[in-house]
């Protein structure tokens, strides 16, 4: 006994929006990688100082010990 044959479904998103979407991602790929220069981590391009956003927040965290501190030691 043989199962019928399922028709081809119809596409749901049109083939030129998915070509679009296709060469949208290539190009995010195609983007430079920049490395975190304390961890070696991928990082956004936002910023003077390559830091990922952990290593970000370690540093403002740092300062705003280094400012408590700052005046007990006056």
């Amino acid at each position: 006994m043989r199962r019928k044959a399922h028709p081809k479904p119809e596409p749901v998103v049109p083939a030129e929006i998915l070509e679009q979407a296709k060469r949208a991602i290539s190009a995010d790929h195609l983007k430079k990688v920049v490395k975190c220069s304390v961890c070696g981590a991928e990082t956004s391009t936002t910023g003077a100082e390559p830091l990922c956003w952990v290593c970000r927040r370690l540093k403002i965290s740092a300062w705003r010990e280094i400012e408590q501190q700052m005046p007990a030691q006056e």
